[in-house]
């Protein structure tokens, strides 16, 4: 089982969609329980199986935006 922050991290979670394939949640770390995990990125929320979870951890956050050159 990986181990995750407590709510309110930015966390990435890799995790296998029905096709095998690994995908990436990259947000807001809203509340995990022994099922599911739940984040919420720039693709809204996601709800993901703890069982199709390959790895997690927790990520600084996201850089400040930059200044638009005109």
């Amino acid at each position: 089982m990986v181990t995750l922050p407590e709510p309110g991290h930015r966390v990435v979670v890799r995790y296998l969609l029905p096709s095998g394939q690994a995908t990436d949640a990259l947000g807001e770390l809203l509340e995990a329980d022994a099922e599911t995990v739940v984040v919420d990125g720039k693709r809204g929320i996601e709800r993901i199986a703890r069982a199709d979870i390959i790895a997690a951890k927790e990520v600084p956050p996201p850089p400040a935006p930059r200044p638009r050159i005109v």
